[in-house]
Protein backbone atom coordinates (compact mmCIF):
# COMPACT_ATOMS: atom_id res chain seq x y z
CA UNK A 1 0.00 0.00 0.00
CA UNK A 2 1.44 3.18 -0.98
CA UNK A 3 2.39 5.75 1.68
CA UNK A 4 0.04 8.83 1.41
CA UNK A 5 0.89 12.44 2.24
CA UNK A 6 -0.47 15.76 3.29
CA UNK A 7 1.60 19.02 2.97
CA UNK A 8 0.32 22.25 4.52
CA UNK A 9 2.22 25.50 4.04
CA UNK A 10 2.36 28.79 6.01
CA UNK A 11 3.91 31.80 5.29
CA UNK A 12 5.45 32.98 2.00
CA UNK A 13 5.76 32.50 -1.86
CA UNK A 14 8.96 30.95 -1.08
CA UNK A 15 7.45 28.62 0.96
CA UNK A 16 4.92 27.76 -1.19
CA UNK A 17 7.31 26.73 -4.20
CA UNK A 18 9.19 24.69 -1.62
CA UNK A 19 6.15 22.72 -0.94
CA UNK A 20 5.45 22.50 -4.76
CA UNK A 21 8.75 21.10 -5.20
CA UNK A 22 8.15 18.91 -2.10
CA UNK A 23 5.19 17.13 -3.09
CA UNK A 24 6.69 16.61 -6.78
CA UNK A 25 9.74 15.05 -5.35
CA UNK A 26 7.92 12.55 -3.23
CA UNK A 27 5.28 11.63 -5.58
CA UNK A 28 7.96 10.84 -8.23
CA UNK A 29 9.26 7.73 -5.29
CA UNK A 30 5.82 6.61 -5.37
CA UNK A 31 3.99 8.21 -2.22
CA UNK A 32 0.60 9.88 -2.97
CA UNK A 33 -1.08 13.00 -1.46
CA UNK A 34 -4.44 13.11 -0.40
CA UNK A 35 -6.42 15.09 1.72
CA UNK A 36 -5.20 15.95 5.46
CA UNK A 37 -7.65 13.54 6.80
CA UNK A 38 -6.77 10.74 4.25
CA UNK A 39 -2.81 11.18 5.30
CA UNK A 40 -0.46 8.70 7.17
CA UNK A 41 2.37 11.91 6.66
CA UNK A 42 1.77 14.88 7.43
CA UNK A 43 4.14 17.69 6.66
CA UNK A 44 3.74 21.26 8.07
CA UNK A 45 6.35 23.97 6.01
CA UNK A 46 6.34 26.58 7.95
CA UNK A 47 6.76 30.62 8.81
CA UNK A 48 8.01 32.30 11.88
CA UNK A 49 8.02 36.01 10.65
CA UNK A 50 5.99 36.50 12.62
CA UNK A 51 4.49 35.05 16.56
CA UNK A 52 1.17 34.42 15.04
CA UNK A 53 1.70 31.65 12.11
CA UNK A 54 4.10 29.95 14.68
CA UNK A 55 1.17 29.49 17.17
CA UNK A 56 -0.64 28.42 14.14
CA UNK A 57 1.60 25.85 13.54
CA UNK A 58 1.28 24.26 17.12
CA UNK A 59 -2.33 24.65 16.97
CA UNK A 60 -2.09 22.32 13.86
CA UNK A 61 0.41 19.45 15.11
CA UNK A 62 -2.66 19.21 18.23
CA UNK A 63 -5.34 19.12 16.06
CA UNK A 64 -3.00 16.46 13.94
CA UNK A 65 -2.62 14.21 17.56
CA UNK A 66 -6.53 14.79 18.21
CA UNK A 67 -7.74 13.48 14.90
CA UNK A 68 -5.67 10.69 14.89
CA UNK A 69 -5.40 9.70 18.96
CA UNK A 70 -1.54 10.35 18.58
CA UNK A 71 -1.68 7.17 16.65
CA UNK A 72 2.37 5.70 16.16
CA UNK A 73 1.65 5.10 12.82
CA UNK A 74 1.02 8.97 11.64
CA UNK A 75 4.35 10.84 10.67
CA UNK A 76 4.49 14.25 11.21
CA UNK A 77 7.04 16.55 9.59
CA UNK A 78 8.12 20.16 10.72
CA UNK A 79 9.98 22.76 8.12
CA UNK A 80 10.72 25.98 7.54
CA UNK A 81 11.14 28.62 9.53
CA UNK A 82 9.92 27.03 12.69
CA UNK A 83 11.40 24.25 12.85
CA UNK A 84 14.88 26.27 11.80
CA UNK A 85 13.91 28.25 15.36
CA UNK A 86 12.80 25.21 17.48
CA UNK A 87 14.69 22.44 16.73
CA UNK A 88 15.08 19.36 18.13
CA UNK A 89 12.82 20.85 21.23
CA UNK A 90 9.79 20.05 18.86
CA UNK A 91 10.69 15.77 19.18
CA UNK A 92 9.91 16.72 22.96
CA UNK A 93 7.00 18.31 22.86
CA UNK A 94 4.65 16.10 19.97
CA UNK A 95 6.02 12.28 20.31
CA UNK A 96 4.35 12.29 16.19
CA UNK A 97 6.92 14.57 14.70
CA UNK A 98 9.86 12.86 13.44
CA UNK A 99 11.43 15.02 11.70
CA UNK A 100 12.28 18.68 11.54
CA UNK A 101 14.20 20.24 8.57
CA UNK A 102 15.55 23.51 8.26
CA UNK A 103 15.52 26.20 5.50
CA UNK A 104 18.41 24.26 4.10
CA UNK A 105 17.07 20.77 5.45
CA UNK A 106 14.94 20.77 2.31
CA UNK A 107 16.34 19.07 -0.24
CA UNK A 108 17.59 16.12 1.78
CA UNK A 109 13.77 15.79 3.47
CA UNK A 110 12.59 13.95 0.66
CA UNK A 111 14.85 11.06 1.33
CA UNK A 112 14.50 11.57 5.15
CA UNK A 113 10.83 10.93 5.06
CA UNK A 114 11.17 7.78 3.07
CA UNK A 115 13.38 6.32 5.02
CA UNK A 116 10.97 7.48 8.21
CA UNK A 117 8.43 5.69 6.28
CA UNK A 118 10.02 2.62 6.39
CA UNK A 119 11.86 3.10 10.10
CA UNK A 120 9.04 3.92 12.81
CA UNK A 121 10.84 4.52 15.91
CA UNK A 122 13.57 6.52 14.16
CA UNK A 123 13.91 10.81 14.29
CA UNK A 124 15.99 12.78 11.79
CA UNK A 125 16.87 16.58 12.28
CA UNK A 126 17.79 18.23 9.25
CA UNK A 127 18.65 22.02 10.70
CA UNK A 128 22.47 22.41 10.13
CA UNK A 129 22.94 25.79 7.67
CA UNK A 130 24.59 25.44 4.12
CA UNK A 131 27.49 27.20 2.96
CA UNK A 132 26.18 27.88 -0.33
CA UNK A 133 22.64 26.85 -2.08
CA UNK A 134 21.79 23.26 -2.09
CA UNK A 135 20.91 22.32 -5.88
CA UNK A 136 17.82 19.98 -6.09
CA UNK A 137 16.32 18.23 -8.41
CA UNK A 138 13.22 19.90 -10.53
CA UNK A 139 11.19 16.60 -9.96
CA UNK A 140 9.56 18.12 -13.33
CA UNK A 141 9.37 14.26 -15.21
CA UNK A 142 6.37 13.68 -16.89
CA UNK A 143 4.75 16.52 -15.01
CA UNK A 144 2.63 19.53 -15.91
CA UNK A 145 2.28 22.43 -14.07
CA UNK A 146 -0.08 25.56 -13.57
CA UNK A 147 0.33 28.44 -15.53
CA UNK A 148 1.85 30.82 -13.23
CA UNK A 149 4.77 29.14 -11.69
CA UNK A 150 7.75 30.26 -8.91
CA UNK A 151 11.06 29.60 -8.88
CA UNK A 152 13.58 30.26 -5.90
CA UNK A 153 16.68 31.79 -6.91
CA UNK A 154 18.17 32.78 -3.45
CA UNK A 155 17.95 31.74 -0.07
CA UNK A 156 18.56 33.66 2.89
CA UNK A 157 19.71 37.52 3.70
CA UNK A 158 21.83 39.31 4.81
CA UNK A 159 20.42 42.63 5.30
CA UNK A 160 19.77 41.75 9.65
CA UNK A 161 16.72 44.55 9.72
CA UNK A 162 16.18 45.26 13.19
CA UNK A 163 12.57 43.57 13.35
CA UNK A 164 12.95 40.78 11.23
CA UNK A 165 14.19 37.09 12.02
CA UNK A 166 14.86 35.91 8.74
CA UNK A 167 18.68 35.45 8.75
CA UNK A 168 18.47 33.33 11.98
CA UNK A 169 15.97 31.04 10.57
CA UNK A 170 16.93 31.27 6.96
CA UNK A 171 20.87 31.85 7.58
CA UNK A 172 23.11 34.45 4.95
CA UNK A 173 22.52 34.69 1.79
CA UNK A 174 23.12 32.41 -0.58
CA UNK A 175 22.53 32.59 -4.44
CA UNK A 176 21.87 29.69 -7.39
CA UNK A 177 23.87 29.43 -10.06
CA UNK A 178 22.17 31.42 -12.93
CA UNK A 179 22.50 28.43 -15.30
CA UNK A 180 20.66 26.45 -12.51
CA UNK A 181 17.42 28.90 -12.02
CA UNK A 182 17.50 29.11 -16.18
CA UNK A 183 16.99 25.59 -16.50
CA UNK A 184 14.73 25.33 -14.02
CA UNK A 185 12.43 27.93 -15.52
CA UNK A 186 12.81 26.47 -19.42
CA UNK A 187 11.60 22.84 -17.83
CA UNK A 188 8.67 24.74 -16.32
CA UNK A 189 8.00 26.51 -19.63
CA UNK A 190 7.84 23.46 -21.58
CA UNK A 191 5.85 21.44 -19.56
CA UNK A 192 3.24 24.25 -19.56
CA UNK A 193 3.68 27.42 -17.45
CA UNK A 194 3.05 30.66 -18.83
CA UNK A 195 4.27 32.94 -15.73
CA UNK A 196 7.30 32.84 -13.97
CA UNK A 197 7.57 34.63 -10.19
CA UNK A 198 11.61 34.96 -9.29
CA UNK A 199 11.37 34.40 -5.42
CA UNK A 200 14.29 35.34 -2.99
CA UNK A 201 13.86 36.99 0.99
CA UNK A 202 15.71 40.22 -1.29
CA UNK A 203 15.57 39.21 -4.86
CA UNK A 204 17.48 41.89 -6.27
CA UNK A 205 20.72 41.25 -4.48
CA UNK A 206 21.08 38.26 -6.26
CA UNK A 207 24.47 37.28 -7.10
CA UNK A 208 26.39 40.15 -4.29
CA UNK A 209 27.22 36.98 -2.14
CA UNK A 210 28.83 35.28 -5.21
CA UNK A 211 30.83 38.23 -6.34
CA UNK A 212 29.12 37.88 -9.54
CA UNK A 213 30.05 41.40 -11.69
CA UNK A 214 28.05 41.75 -15.08
CA UNK A 215 28.45 45.08 -16.33
CA UNK A 216 27.29 47.53 -18.02
CA UNK A 217 25.28 49.31 -15.38
CA UNK A 218 23.43 46.31 -14.76
CA UNK A 219 23.58 44.51 -11.48
CA UNK A 220 23.45 39.93 -11.07
CA UNK A 221 19.81 39.97 -10.45
CA UNK A 222 19.05 42.72 -13.71
CA UNK A 223 21.07 40.45 -15.70
CA UNK A 224 18.78 37.21 -14.64
CA UNK A 225 15.94 38.85 -15.96
CA UNK A 226 17.32 39.78 -18.91
CA UNK A 227 18.10 35.75 -19.92
CA UNK A 228 15.04 34.55 -18.25
CA UNK A 229 12.98 36.86 -20.39
CA UNK A 230 14.40 35.80 -23.70
CA UNK A 231 13.55 32.00 -23.16
CA UNK A 232 10.67 30.69 -25.20
CA UNK A 233 6.96 30.22 -24.58
CA UNK A 234 7.40 32.74 -21.42
CA UNK A 235 4.10 35.26 -21.61
CA UNK A 236 4.79 37.42 -17.99
CA UNK A 237 7.54 37.44 -15.43
CA UNK A 238 7.50 39.03 -12.27
CA UNK A 239 9.85 38.57 -8.96
CA UNK A 240 9.14 39.18 -5.35
CA UNK A 241 10.38 40.93 -2.93
CA UNK A 242 13.35 43.16 -3.76
CA UNK A 243 14.76 45.64 -1.30
CA UNK A 244 14.28 49.31 -1.86
CA UNK A 245 17.94 49.96 -1.06
CA UNK A 246 19.45 47.41 -3.62
CA UNK A 247 17.17 48.88 -6.05
CA UNK A 248 19.18 50.21 -9.04
CA UNK A 249 18.50 52.44 -12.45
CA UNK A 250 18.95 48.66 -14.29
CA UNK A 251 15.52 48.19 -12.63
CA UNK A 252 13.67 50.79 -14.32
CA UNK A 253 15.40 49.97 -17.48
CA UNK A 254 14.57 46.17 -17.58
CA UNK A 255 10.98 47.13 -16.91
CA UNK A 256 10.82 49.77 -19.96
CA UNK A 257 12.89 46.90 -21.62
CA UNK A 258 11.39 44.01 -21.29
CA UNK A 259 7.37 44.04 -21.94
CA UNK A 260 6.82 40.61 -20.21
CA UNK A 261 7.61 41.85 -17.12
CA UNK A 262 4.59 42.75 -15.30
CA UNK A 263 3.63 46.02 -14.03
CA UNK A 264 3.11 45.07 -10.90
CA UNK A 265 5.70 45.49 -7.95
CA UNK A 266 5.71 44.59 -4.41
CA UNK A 267 8.17 47.57 -2.99
CA UNK A 268 8.24 47.13 0.99
CA UNK A 269 8.04 49.99 2.74
CA UNK A 270 7.58 48.81 6.55
CA UNK A 271 7.32 52.71 7.77
CA UNK A 272 6.67 56.44 6.49
CA UNK A 273 8.46 57.54 8.83
CA UNK A 274 12.46 58.71 8.18
CA UNK A 275 13.22 58.41 12.16
CA UNK A 276 11.35 54.64 12.36
CA UNK A 277 13.04 53.68 9.13
CA UNK A 278 16.37 54.82 10.88
CA UNK A 279 15.80 52.41 13.98
CA UNK A 280 14.20 49.63 11.98
CA UNK A 281 18.07 49.48 10.44
CA UNK A 282 16.20 49.90 6.19
CA UNK A 283 18.75 52.29 5.14
CA UNK A 284 16.51 53.99 2.87
CA UNK A 285 14.45 56.96 3.83
CA UNK A 286 11.10 57.92 2.11
CA UNK A 287 12.68 60.26 -0.29
CA UNK A 288 14.69 57.78 -1.71
CA UNK A 289 11.89 55.77 -1.92
CA UNK A 290 9.80 58.28 -3.58
CA UNK A 291 12.57 58.18 -5.82
CA UNK A 292 12.20 55.05 -7.20
CA UNK A 293 8.38 54.65 -7.74
CA UNK A 294 8.35 57.96 -9.36
CA UNK A 295 11.58 55.82 -11.72
CA UNK A 296 9.89 53.09 -12.03
CA UNK A 297 6.54 54.97 -13.41
CA UNK A 298 8.33 56.64 -15.62
CA UNK A 299 9.33 53.37 -17.15
CA UNK A 300 6.01 51.70 -16.85
CA UNK A 301 3.40 54.74 -16.24
CA UNK A 302 0.54 51.61 -16.28
CA UNK A 303 2.43 50.06 -12.76
CA UNK A 304 0.73 49.28 -9.48
CA UNK A 305 2.47 49.35 -6.57
CA UNK A 306 2.14 47.06 -3.08
CA UNK A 307 3.72 47.14 0.24
CA UNK A 308 4.57 45.67 3.59
CA UNK A 309 3.34 47.89 6.41
CA UNK A 310 4.49 47.41 10.16
CA UNK A 311 3.00 49.40 12.72
CA UNK A 312 3.48 50.06 16.61
CA UNK A 313 7.34 49.45 16.13
CA UNK A 314 8.63 50.23 19.48
CA UNK A 315 8.81 53.83 20.47
CA UNK A 316 6.57 54.59 17.32
CA UNK A 317 4.92 57.61 17.90
CA UNK A 318 0.80 59.34 16.89
CA UNK A 319 3.08 61.42 14.79
CA UNK A 320 5.43 58.95 12.99
CA UNK A 321 2.30 56.83 12.67
CA UNK A 322 0.54 59.65 11.04
CA UNK A 323 3.29 60.18 8.80
CA UNK A 324 2.95 56.37 7.11
CA UNK A 325 -0.87 56.58 6.60
CA UNK A 326 0.67 60.30 4.85
CA UNK A 327 2.90 58.62 2.47
CA UNK A 328 0.77 55.73 1.62
CA UNK A 329 -1.48 57.87 0.39
CA UNK A 330 0.88 59.71 -1.53
CA UNK A 331 2.73 56.29 -3.55
CA UNK A 332 -1.25 54.89 -3.94
CA UNK A 333 -0.24 51.44 -3.20
CA UNK A 334 -2.68 49.08 -4.59
CA UNK A 335 -2.56 46.73 -1.65
CA UNK A 336 -0.73 45.95 1.27
CA UNK A 337 -0.02 43.39 3.91
CA UNK A 338 0.37 45.40 7.54
CA UNK A 339 1.04 43.84 10.87
CA UNK A 340 1.09 44.97 14.41
CA UNK A 341 4.85 44.81 15.52
CA UNK A 342 5.19 41.46 17.61
CA UNK A 343 9.03 40.59 18.86
CA UNK A 344 10.80 37.48 17.75
CA UNK A 345 13.27 36.36 19.53
CA UNK A 346 17.23 37.03 18.84
CA UNK A 347 16.28 40.60 16.69
CA UNK A 348 17.69 43.70 17.66
CA UNK A 349 14.52 45.04 18.05
CA UNK A 350 12.99 42.79 20.64
CA UNK A 351 15.81 43.89 23.15
CA UNK A 352 14.59 47.41 22.47
CA UNK A 353 12.27 49.61 25.23
CA UNK A 354 9.49 51.60 24.66
CA UNK A 355 7.04 48.88 23.56
CA UNK A 356 3.51 49.86 22.14
CA UNK A 357 0.67 48.15 24.20
CA UNK A 358 -1.85 45.82 22.49
CA UNK A 359 -4.57 48.48 21.96
CA UNK A 360 -2.69 51.07 20.12
CA UNK A 361 -1.02 48.60 18.10
CA UNK A 362 -4.19 47.50 16.96
CA UNK A 363 -6.05 50.72 16.99
CA UNK A 364 -3.41 51.72 14.55
CA UNK A 365 -3.42 48.99 12.23
CA UNK A 366 -7.39 48.67 12.44
CA UNK A 367 -7.08 52.64 10.66
CA UNK A 368 -4.47 51.52 8.43
CA UNK A 369 -6.16 48.92 6.66
CA UNK A 370 -9.81 50.98 6.61
CA UNK A 371 -7.49 53.39 4.37
CA UNK A 372 -6.16 50.98 2.48
CA UNK A 373 -9.56 48.55 2.26
CA UNK A 374 -11.21 52.77 0.94
CA UNK A 375 -7.79 53.26 -1.69
CA UNK A 376 -8.08 49.61 -3.20
CA UNK A 377 -11.54 49.25 -3.69
CA UNK A 378 -11.96 52.90 -5.22
CA UNK A 379 -8.64 51.51 -7.59
CA UNK A 380 -10.33 48.59 -8.96
CA UNK A 381 -13.77 50.47 -9.07
CA UNK A 382 -11.77 52.63 -11.45
CA UNK A 383 -10.63 49.66 -13.87
CA UNK A 384 -14.30 49.52 -15.13
CA UNK A 385 -14.46 49.53 -18.32
CA UNK A 386 -10.92 48.71 -19.05
CA UNK A 387 -9.90 45.88 -21.76
CA UNK A 388 -7.30 43.89 -19.49
CA UNK A 389 -5.24 40.80 -20.25
CA UNK A 390 -5.85 37.52 -18.18
CA UNK A 391 -4.12 34.41 -17.83
CA UNK A 392 -6.69 31.98 -17.03
CA UNK A 393 -5.76 29.40 -13.84
CA UNK A 394 -8.43 27.33 -13.44
CA UNK A 395 -12.19 27.46 -13.51
CA UNK A 396 -14.22 29.33 -10.65
CA UNK A 397 -17.35 29.42 -9.28
CA UNK A 398 -19.79 32.35 -10.10
CA UNK A 399 -22.29 33.58 -6.93
CA UNK A 400 -25.22 34.56 -9.37
CA UNK A 401 -23.98 32.47 -12.58
CA UNK A 402 -25.74 32.64 -16.35
CA UNK A 403 -26.97 30.01 -18.29
CA UNK A 404 -24.73 28.92 -20.40
CA UNK A 405 -21.85 30.48 -19.17
CA UNK A 406 -18.39 28.88 -17.87
CA UNK A 407 -16.10 30.92 -15.02
CA UNK A 408 -12.95 30.99 -14.84
CA UNK A 409 -10.29 32.94 -12.72
CA UNK A 410 -7.11 34.50 -13.24
CA UNK A 411 -5.00 37.54 -12.91
CA UNK A 412 -4.02 40.48 -15.14
CA UNK A 413 -1.17 42.37 -15.76
CA UNK A 414 -1.17 44.03 -12.57
CA UNK A 415 -1.71 41.37 -10.72
CA UNK A 416 -5.42 42.00 -9.72
CA UNK A 417 -7.36 38.56 -9.54
CA UNK A 418 -10.42 38.52 -12.22
CA UNK A 419 -13.45 36.27 -12.29
CA UNK A 420 -13.96 35.78 -16.13
CA UNK A 421 -17.28 35.04 -17.85
CA UNK A 422 -16.85 32.99 -21.05
CA UNK A 423 -20.15 32.62 -23.22
CA UNK A 424 -18.73 30.87 -25.79
CA UNK A 425 -16.71 27.62 -26.92
CA UNK A 426 -13.48 26.70 -25.24
CA UNK A 427 -10.37 26.76 -28.44
CA UNK A 428 -8.91 22.89 -29.14
CA UNK A 429 -6.66 22.99 -26.26
CA UNK A 430 -8.81 24.43 -23.47
CA UNK A 431 -9.11 27.72 -21.56
CA UNK A 432 -6.41 26.10 -18.77
CA UNK A 433 -3.06 28.66 -19.34
CA UNK A 434 -4.30 31.16 -22.43
CA UNK A 435 -4.16 34.61 -22.08
CA UNK A 436 -7.22 36.73 -22.92
CA UNK A 437 -9.09 39.91 -23.36
CA UNK A 438 -11.42 40.63 -20.90
CA UNK A 439 -13.42 43.42 -20.03
CA UNK A 440 -13.83 44.64 -16.70
CA UNK A 441 -17.64 44.90 -15.87
CA UNK A 442 -17.13 45.18 -11.60
CA UNK A 443 -14.94 45.09 -8.83
CA UNK A 444 -14.57 44.19 -4.95
CA UNK A 445 -12.03 44.77 -2.65
CA UNK A 446 -10.39 41.52 -3.46
CA UNK A 447 -10.59 42.09 -7.29
CA UNK A 448 -12.39 42.42 -10.51
CA UNK A 449 -14.80 40.41 -12.96
CA UNK A 450 -15.52 40.69 -16.41
CA UNK A 451 -16.42 39.56 -19.93
CA UNK A 452 -14.65 37.59 -22.05
CA UNK A 453 -13.84 40.55 -24.84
Amino acid sequence: MPNTFHITTFGCQMNAADSDWLSRSLVARGFVPVAADKATIHILNTCSVRDKPEQKVYSEIGRIRSATGNSPDILVCVGGCVAQQVGEKLFKRFSQVRLVFGTDGIASAPDAIARLAEAKRLRISLIDFADRFEERDAALDGETVPPAAFVNIMQGCDNFCAYCIVPYVRGRQKSRDADAVLAECAGLLERGAKEITLLGQNVNAYGLDLGVTVGNGRSAFGDLLYRVAALPNLSRLRFVTPHPKDMGPDMARAFADLPMLAPRLHLPLQSGSDEILRRMGRKYDTARFLELVTELKAARPEMHFSTDIIVGFPGETEEQFQETLSFMERVGFAGSFSFAYSDRPGTRASLLGDKLDKKTKFDRLARLQAWQYAFASDLLARMQGETVRVLLEGEAAAKDPVPGAVYWQGREERGHSVIVRMMREAPPGGWLGETVPVRVTGASMHGLKGDLA
